[in-house]
């Protein structure tokens, strides 16, 4: 029996300027067959203040999205605090441990990877990006951070555009939320 991979997932989170912007593509493919292409991959949560992207398997995805929605209700919203106690819990938890899926969660103040391993990862630019696409998306957006003037929702649009051109798992049906602005 063949088993089919879900891919199509590009999230790309940028702060800049004091803005922070979060976008995701809205492709799902199953083997080379594009199945919904108007997926919504990016969440809000604790009263608008946190943006979550997730990649990876859907069902896995949500169970770790419900639980770092908790995690935030218990710190107080604390972006860094939440991602640290679900990273321990993912850790030492059966069943989170099986999971395959990825989280990139940001405020004002933090953006944080919660990676499939149970790490907390800050990255040292302020770009981060999961998924297939993810890695172009980056590179897009490192470039138009320096050599352009452009706002955080600008580089992360034109930069999953970019990657959009790149990933065949990636699409333009783009969608972009930010917070700080």
């Amino acid at each position: 029996m063949t088993r089919w991979k879900l891919h199509g997932t590009t999230i790309l989170a940028v702060q800049h300027r004091g803005q922070a912007a979060m976008g995701g593509d809205g492709q799902v493919t199953m083997g080379s067959v594009v199945l919904k292409g108007d997926a919504r991959k990016i969440r809000r949560l604790y009263q608008g203040r946190v943006l979550v992207g997730f990649a990876g398997a859907a069902a896995d995805a949500f169970a770790l999205l419900e639980r770092f929605e908790a995690k935030l209700n218990d710190y107080q919203g604390s972006v860094p605090r939440a991602a640290v106690e679900l990273a321990k819990e993912w850790r030492t938890d059966r069943v989170l441990r099986r999971l395959d899926a990825m989280l990139v969660a940001m405020d004002r103040n933090s953006l944080l990877l919660l990676s499939g391993t149970g790490e907390v990862i800050q990255p040292e630019d302020n770009v981060l990006g999961i998924g297939s696409g993810g890695a172009y998306a980056v590179a897009a957006a490192r470039a138009l951070l320096r050599h352009t003037n452009l706002t955080a929702k600008e580089v992360v649009r034109s930069a999953l555009e970019i990657a959009a051109d790149l990933c065949i798992y990636t699409n333009r049906n783009i969608e972009i939320e930010e917070i700080g602005t």
